[in-house]
């Protein structure tokens, strides 16, 4: 009977390891990184009542009969569930997302921890807080962070750019002048009679017709009559006596009126005289409006008197005054001598002319361009003050309407387009120097680059880049013909160095393209820095402690060892919050985080406990009714005691 007490008093004892691991799982509820406990049972040898017989031919076999002895602890097991992160914003706080523990030494034995509460001691060793115990690097070493040495400069070598450059061209051009109206080969109005000689004109009687040119005031011919007629020829003298008309005999034996004036404007009209005293009709003369005609120069025959502005024939030796500036700025002044060359004089003929002003001009060309205008084109592009003037000497009778062939700036001569951009550059020292660079568009449309420094930084040595073009795309080509280095003497320092100036790859847009958007050129890097001091510093998922600086550059100062056991249940807890190796815990990896299982190193952070409330209050009801149960028994096993007690 006594037993029982036994069975309920282990179950007592072991509801009550159970309500300390629920306890002490309850009160590190907040304690960082912490690992909750988890208690399984086992129950104790029991006793054999009966033993068990196998089956015979006639009797079935039996099962043994056995009474239990209790319970005990059977295992308290760590579970190493991934606790969640709660962020610090502290450098040296650091959490393991993974199955990794920090490494940490007191200089003789090694420990181990999820909780990553370091700081740096004074001699700058990364240390735990709590106990400081050296944290080891992945090679095992203590970490000593130099947080006092400044960065080392970095001269530049290279400087890339990025950005557009403009493809529409608005320079450089050369300025040029372009005649109002091109210079033909002018016909005059014509008309032609059809009836011979002589014309009987009745003495006593007066015949007339009416001349009009270009729609002006008739101009009234009166033939008188004559004994046997009036012949043609004197007919035509009466009617070249007019103005702006020329009369003549043809070949045919016809008169023939023409106009003075030549070109598809000029008209002629003839009106017919009165009823029976008409001299047209007595001429047979049309009396039908004509108009002149124009056709392209011809090639050394095209006269000055030939073309349509032409008002009155130049004689030889008629005058035509030149004035005008050259593109170089130079005053041109002469005078063009109308007649054969063989005469003595400058030319009759539109090419000669033409040829005379082209001599007249040193940084300029004059020729006619397909339309037959004058065009003066400045031999360099720039602004320029580029003219031509063109007038007739006064007081002779040769004149042409050179208001017609005026010419005036149709492009106007600008510089070249240019885009300037600048970048810091850093000499040996890390002294940062201005180099600007002014691109400018070239005749050829391609773009040289010219780089300077302020005098008082240095003096550049190299030449302008030049070469620089692009395809129809957009795109850089030919550069690796470009020569792209400056070179550069820095002011205060020995000797020059070269900077590469990087425009991109052939064919690819991720440099410097040509498109029709506005210009916009930039540095997109360079490589050089000036020294730095540390500003602040970042722990990376691998573990490694890196130092960002002033200068914008960045290093590895240190790194945080992760360790990985084959078996981490089976580690030992040697209090604040630090593990222990043991026999079943494994084989040891030391190394790098973000490693396989190791995890990643969260910094700015630490693990929160595992450890579920509302899990173990539920686990610690159980616990008491156990433990309540267990108590029962005792009470009742005491009642039958004392019964038996009484049987006395």
């Amino acid at each position: 009977m006594s037993t029982a007490l036994f069975t309920a008093l282990s179950a007592l004892k072991s509801h009550q390891d159970w309500i300390d691991v629920i306890g002490n799982n309850l009160a590190n509820t907040n304690t960082p990184g912490f690992k909750k406990s988890t208690v399984r049972f086992a129950d104790n040898f029991s006793r054999t009542t009966r033993e068990s017989v196998s089956p015979t031919g006639s009797l079935g076999g039996q099962n043994a009969s056995q009474i239990g002895q209790g319970v005990q602890i059977g295992s308290i097991v760590r579970a190493f569930e991934q606790g969640a992160l709660a962020e610090t914003g502290r450098t040296f706080d650091m959490a393991m997302q993974g199955q990794g523990f920090f490494a940490l030494s007191d200089g003789s034995v090694d420990f181990y921890t999820r909780v990553g509460t370091f700081g740096m001691d004074a001699n700058q060793d990364l240390v735990d807080l709590s106990t400081g115990y050296k944290v080891l690097s992945p090679s095992g070493d203590a970490i000593n962070l130099d947080i006092d040495a400044a960065y080392p400069p970095n001269r530049t070598t290279s400087v890339e750019f990025a950005g557009n450059l403009p493809a529409e061209v608005t320079g450089p051009l050369a300025e040029v002048l372009t005649g109002a109206s091109g210079l033909k080969h002018g016909s005059p109005a014509t008309l032609s009679g059809t009836t011979g000689g002589p014309i009987p004109i009745p003495p006593g009687e007066t015949w007339t017709l009416d001349v009009v040119i270009n729609g002006g005031a008739p101009q009234t011919v009166l033939i008188p009559g004559a004994v046997g007629g009036v012949s043609l020829a004197a007919i035509a003298a009466e009617i070249d006596e007019f103005s702006d008309v020329n009369a003549s005999v043809n070949s045919s034996g016809f008169i023939e009126v023409s106009s003075t004036f030549t070109g598809a404007d000029v008209t002629l009209k003839i009106n017919p005289g009165e009823a029976g005293k008409d001299l047209a009709s007595s001429i047979g003369i049309p009396t039908t409006l004509v108009t002149g005609s124009e056709t392209p120069l011809v090639a050394g025959v095209t006269t000055l008197n030939d073309i349509p502005g032409n008002l009155s024939d130049y004689a030889d030796g008629d005058v035509i005054n030149i004035s005008g500036v050259d593109a170089d700025g130079s005053p041109i002044n002469a005078s063009f001598r109308y007649g054969p060359p063989a005469g003595g004089f400058d030319g009759n003929t539109v090419d000669s002319f033409v040829s005379f002003l082209d001599s007249l001009y040193s940084t300029a060309t004059v020729s006619l361009n397909a339309a037959g205008q004058i065009n003066v084109v400045s031999e360099t592009a720039g602004e320029s003050d580029l003219l031509l003037a063109i007038s007739d000497n006064s007081g002779q009778a040769g004149k042409t309407n050179w208001n017609v062939y005026a010419t005036s700036v149709t492009t106007q001569g600008t510089g070249p387009d240019t885009v300037v951009t600048s970048s810091e550059v850093y000499d040996n020292a890390g002294t940062a120097h201005t180099l600007t660079l002014t691109y400018e568009r070239q005749e050829d449309l391609t773009w040289n680059v010219r780089p300077e420094i302020p005098s008082t930084s240095g003096t550049v040595t190299s030449g302008t880049v030049t070469g620089l073009q692009f395809d129809e795309n957009g795109a850089p080509i030919g550069l690796g013909a470009v020569a792209n280095d400056v070179v550069i003497d820095f002011a205060g320092t020995p000797g020059t160095v070269s900077v590469e100036l990087d425009f991109g790859i052939d064919g690819d847009l991720k440099g410097l393209t040509q498109f029709g958007s506005a210009a916009e050129v930039f540095v997109a890097g360079q490589d050089g820095y000036a020294a730095g001091e540390l500003a602040s510093l970042n722990v990376a998922t691998n573990g490694a402690i890196n130092g960002f600086y002033t200068n914008g550059q960045s290093q590895e100062l240190g790194a945080v060892g992760v360790a990985v056991f084959d078996n981490s249940e089976g580690l030992a807890e040697v209090g604040d919050n630090l593990w222990g190796r043991t026999p079943n815990s494994g084989d040891l990896i030391f190394g790098r985080g973000d490693l396989a299982a190791a995890g990643k190193v969260i910094g700015g952070s630490l693990e929160n406990s595992n450890v579920d409330t509302a899990e173990q209050f539920v686990r610690l009801i159980e616990a008491q009714r156990g433990y309540q149960a267990s108590s029962r028994v005792i009470s009742i096993q005491d009642e039958v005691l004392a019964e038996a007690v009484n049987l006395i």
